[in-house]
């Protein structure tokens, strides 16, 4: 396992069965998982998930974030406004180990609308099993961070 444990979650209204999956798969695999909500299926907003989880990260209370909505785009884009965010969408595990090995991401989003259960708990064993290579790909991730 990475040697990141604590792991953030967050979703919008239409993501929170996925989300609620993925935090107990991952907690019985010995992760620390905080799931900041939402808890009910109310109509909220993608932004204000994507960018609590993101702080959460930023601000070094998670090592990692997954996020989660209908597409994974939108609550994506809100969680990479926020500075040392790397935040990419993925619908297949290559990509979501690819985004911690070369592009150093500390959140993953997910589109619950797009992937089935048993592909999203692939995609994040994927991501959460992957770390950052160092080398070439560093000077990369310092030219996104600017």
């Amino acid at each position: 396992m990475t040697a990141s444990k604590r792991i953030v979650l967050s979703s919008d209204h239409a993501a929170i069965d996925l989300r609620r999956a993925i935090a107990d798969h991952i907690a019985a695999k010995g992760y620390d998982v905080t799931d900041i909500g939402p808890m009910t299926t109310e109509s909220t907003h993608y932004p204000l998930h994507g960018q609590a989880a993101a702080q959460k990260v930023a601000s070094g209370q998670a090592d990692l974030g997954i996020i989660l909505c209908g597409t994974g785009q939108g609550i994506m884009m809100a969680a990479n406004k926020v500075k040392g965010i790397r935040c990419g969408v993925c619908s297949d595990t290559f990509s979501a180990r690819m985004i911690r090995m070369h592009n150093n991401a500390n959140i993953l989003s997910i589109g619950a609308r797009v992937v089935g259960e048993g592909l999203a708990l692939d995609i994040v064993d994927a991501f959460l099993g992957a770390e950052f290579e160092g080398g070439r790909h560093a000077t990369r991730v310092d030219m996104i961070e600017g």
